[in-house]
């Protein structure tokens, strides 16, 4: 899923109201959840050297599942190259008379079952291949993450971590995690009920970041600080960030790291060890996603957000196609695109779900029920490489 667009919808749906009911609900589910996951617990291995990961699947599957009767999803949807590895619920819970804050509950692929299965990890990411996912293990933020083999569901290892973490990605290959570190919560809110809505002081408490090698089963620690909110009148024009939450990602080669802005370009590049570094030539991203934009083939291009979207000519930016759906997410192969659409004639945007839609736009196969997108307790999909 693209890395800003859940962090916009929580925003929309800030003020909107959880009745107590749910609340008591939600709580005795987790509290239920963590006493079955804690009852028969998985042994751990501990290589002393690192993990040896299970092999990818070659040649990956390429066909299309769906799940168009169940929201959440039931069973596992994936189209060409991508799957929806991974889906987390976000729901909002009190911390005191005044705040309250967002807590994702999240949901993994399960190959045994084709389906998905709820957690009690505080996060969740899936690495290329859907054969094992890294966890934070935790309250709200985490200092413990672990390499969980799906297949298997046991535990392949866990890695103690010094400064509280909350987000990991894997990276391209698949054989590290970048994890985000933060001193405090990034997920709080300030107010109550309809009031409630993220700091709008532009402050984050993020510290630094882990990069965590699982094969040789190290995890090196570098500061970086969140970047500025924003600078009224600046003559530089330069990038700033406005969220609590600013979760580091992978650049397409893996080679560099980037941090989200609320500025164009959407994203600024550090080396591993953490210094500047320019945009990487030749690379093109979804917005706000660690997506390629460019196919496959390297032929063509998504565009942006917008109704319709389009798909241009990566030599020349002539357009080549337009799709009636709201968002392109991903490349399913070189004709086709993961999309997000709309139900009847788009006359509610968040009325939406995934689809299967062709470069010229004249083929559409819905992936996903639609469902209200800015209610609260909306799933939001998590897109892997298979």
């Amino acid at each position: 899923m693209p890395h800003d667009l859940a962090d916009r919808a929580l925003r929309r749906r800030a003020w909107r109201p959880v009745g107590a009911t749910v609340l008591v609900a939600a709580m005795i589910a987790a509290v239920a959840l963590f006493v079955t996951w804690q009852r028969e617990p998985e042994p751990v291995i501990r290589p002393a050297d690192g993990v040896t990961l299970p092999a990818r699947p070659s040649p990956a599957p390429t066909d299309v599942r769906t799940d168009t009767a169940d929201v959440p999803p039931k069973k596992l949807i994936a189209a060409g190259r991508m799957a929806v590895s991974a889906y987390y619920v976000v729901n909002r819970e009190v911390v005191d008379e005044k705040n309250e804050r967002l807590r994702r509950t999240w949901h993994l692929y399960d190959p045994r079952t084709g389906g998905y299965e709820r957690t009690p990890y505080v996060w969740a990411d899936v690495a290329p291949g859907l054969q094992v996912a890294a966890v934070l293990e935790g309250d709200l933020l985490s200092r413990r993450l672990g390499v969980l083999d799906l297949n298997t569901r046991r535990m392949l290892t866990w890695i103690d971590l010094e400064h509280p973490v909350g987000s990991a990605v894997w990276s391209p290959d698949g054989t590290r995690i970048l994890a985000t570190a933060y001193s405090s919560y990034p997920d709080d809110l300030v107010g109550r009920g309809e009031q409630a809505m993220p700091p709008m002081d532009g402050r984050s408490s993020r510290t630094g970041y882990y990069i965590v090698d699982v094969r040789e089963g190290t995890a090196d620690y570098h500061e970086l600080p969140p970047m500025a909110d924003s600078r009224p009148g600046d003559p530089e024009g330069r990038p700033f960030n406005v969220s609590s939450r600013q979760d580091l990602g992978w650049s397409l080669d893996g080679t560099m790291i980037y941090g989200p802005t609320s500025t164009r370009p959407d994203r600024v590049f550090f080396t591993l060890d953490g210094e500047a570094r320019p945009w990487p030539e030749g690379q093109r991203y979804v917005d706000h996603s660690s997506q390629s934009a460019t196919s496959p083939n390297g032929k063509l291009v998504l565009g942006g957000a917008g109704l319709p979207t389009k798909i241009t000519d990566a030599a020349t930016g002539a357009v080549v196609g337009r799709q009636k759906v709201l968002q392109l997410h991903a490349w399913a192969d070189d004709d086709n695109v993961i999309a997000l659409g709309c139900a009847g004639e788009c006359e509610n945007e968040f009325n939406s779900g995934l689809v299967l839609v062709s470069v010229d736009g004249s083929r559409m196969t819905q992936l996903s029920l639609n469902q209200d997108a800015n209610r609260n307790g909306s799933w939001h999909w998590v897109l892997t490489p298979r």
